[in-house]
């Protein structure tokens, strides 16, 4: 059986560069944008406004999230198929999906529509429970998105008997 490894490559960038996404949006950009006051002169963004920026960042960032849950969805069923089977890189591939999916198909566009009302709107229980469970969503994206990288690659490292 050969093996196409200009695939395996592709899917390994993609599951590490969206790894590395999801850690500077969550570590680097969402502080940043969050506390101007302490990085600007006479420039400052009241927290309404960074998280309408934030909210767009996301909007962006959420379909590159589309293509990544497409790209294991087919990846893993081909691999599926050609007999690669294992629990835990699907599990992981599982969770990539669905907290993909999550994320870019009902958080973001919930939080954004909540934006969109107005500042009363996002000061809301509602907008906070919204915006707590993305960032756990978001977390735990990260995670899986690790473990099926490091998974996948221990399963390419072994010989297939």
């Amino acid at each position: 059986m050969k093996k196409n490894i200009y695939l395996d490559f592709a899917y390994f960038i993609v599951l590490a560069s969206t790894f590395g996404a999801v850690l500077v949006l969550g570590v680097i950009v969402a502080p940043v944008v969050f506390h101007t006051d302490q990085i600007t002169v006479n420039l400052l963004i009241d927290h309404y406004n960074a998280g309408i920026i934030m909210g767009e960042i996301f909007h962006r960032f959420a379909y590159w999230i589309y293509f990544v849950a497409i790209f294991v969805s087919l990846y893993e069923a081909m691999a599926y198929k050609s007999g690669q089977r294992d629990a835990i890189s699907f599990a992981a591939a599982a969770t990539v999906i669905f907290t993909s999916l999550m994320f870019s198909a009902v958080y973001v566009p919930k939080i954004l529509l909540m934006q969109s009302i107005g500042a009363e709107a996002t000061q809301s229980d509602t907008f906070e429970n919204i915006h707590i469970a993305s960032e756990i969503d978001f977390k735990i994206l990260a995670v899986a998105l690790l473990v099926l990288f490091v998974r996948r690659l221990m399963i390419l490292r072994v010989p297939s008997k």
